[in-house]
């Protein structure tokens, strides 16, 4: 059994696939990689719950979607005795502290804040603690890596990233067209996130990052999370932890053990690996962790990693929302 104290997720889309799907959170029957029951499974002691709107809808409606995101976490979700929402570090240490499972909510693309800054700060009021700048096209801040024109961040997106930093929240540029990462990285004064891509040099996919992206990311003081996509992975059809554990080890390698953390996306993706359907088969992986790299190494990237950029970043004190 893996040992590390504490465990992180730093992305799902979990409540993307309630809203589609029309799945309960709490129904241990359902088809959710991460419900209730698979969540405790996992181990996994903070989860960041994401907001994610179908790109082709305007930016009004896909305002309106987020709202009802975070209205369904708050709602059928979050509860005194299992789910906990983290606003602060006061918050996140008192989950951890209680041994309960702490939620941070995060946004997938920033279309909805439509070119005007008081709807980031309404966000923040609401309860969101991390941005994806976008997804794969272009918006009001930057082009995302399907974006063929690759420009980086618009001079809103660059007021986007300062507000960011201001306000207490994370920026995580997965997605981000390259230029876009690099600009996010001059201009954010603090640890930068990329909280679901591998390795570029492991597997060659649009969304993985180059080695030079990994170094930059490090030192920033941020964290890569490796994810279970399998299309990021590898080519074959039949991948398994052992796949993922090369863009760890790569990762490791060229991040260093204090940069290296975990991303799932589950519920965020049509396929799994085959033998990590769903968070109760995390321990798998972590198994794997632990086995080859020890204790002390899984304890960071299985969380503690994570934790510190938080605990950096979040705004201190009681948070009303």
């Amino acid at each position: 059994m893996f040992h590390g104290k504490w465990i992180v997720d730093g992305h799902a889309d979990i409540l993307y696939r309630m809203g589609k799907e029309k799945l309960a959170f709490y129904d241990h029957e359902n088809r959710l990689h991460q419900n209730y029951q698979h969540l405790q499974a996992s181990g996994v002691d903070l989860q960041v719950f994401v907001t994610f709107v179908e790109p082709e809808q305007t930016a009004s409606e896909q305002l309106f979607e987020v709202l009802d995101s975070l209205h369904r976490f708050r709602n059928e979700v979050e509860r005194t005795d299992r789910v906990q929402a983290v606003l602060s570090v006061q918050d996140l240490q008192r989950v951890l502290q209680n041994g309960h499972t702490g939620g941070i909510l995060s946004l997938e693309g920033a279309d909805a804040l439509n070119g005007r800054i008081s709807i980031l700060s309404t966000l923040f009021q609401l309860g969101v603690r991390l941005i994806g700048l976008t997804w794969n096209g272009a918006n009001c801040v930057a082009d995302g890596v399907g974006e063929s024109r690759g420009a980086g961040l618009t001079q809103f997106g660059r007021d986007v990233v300062k507000e960011m930093r201001s306000l207490g929240m994370v920026v995580d540029v997965s997605h981000l067209a390259p230029r876009g990462v690099w600009d996010v990285l001059d201009l954010y004064d603090g640890p930068v996130v990329a909280s679901h891509s591998n390795a570029m040099s492991v597997y060659a996919h649009r969304r993985n990052l180059t080695d030079d992206q990994i170094r930059a990311i490090a030192a920033s003081g941020g964290v890569i999370g490796a994810t279970f996509v399998p299309d990021f992975i590898g080519r074959s059809e039949f991948l398994t932890t052992d796949d993922i554990m090369k863009h760890i080890d790569h990762l490791l390698t060229v991040a260093g053990e204090d940069s290296v953390a975990i991303g799932s996306d589950f519920d965020g993706i049509e396929s799994t690996l085959q033998d990590l359907r769903n968070g109760s088969d995390y321990p798998r992986l972590l198994e794997k962790i632990e086995r080859r790299y020890g204790s002390t190494v899984l304890a960071k990237v299985g969380g503690e990693n994570w934790l510190r950029v938080l605990m950096q970043v979040l705004p201190q004190g009681d948070c009303e929302s």
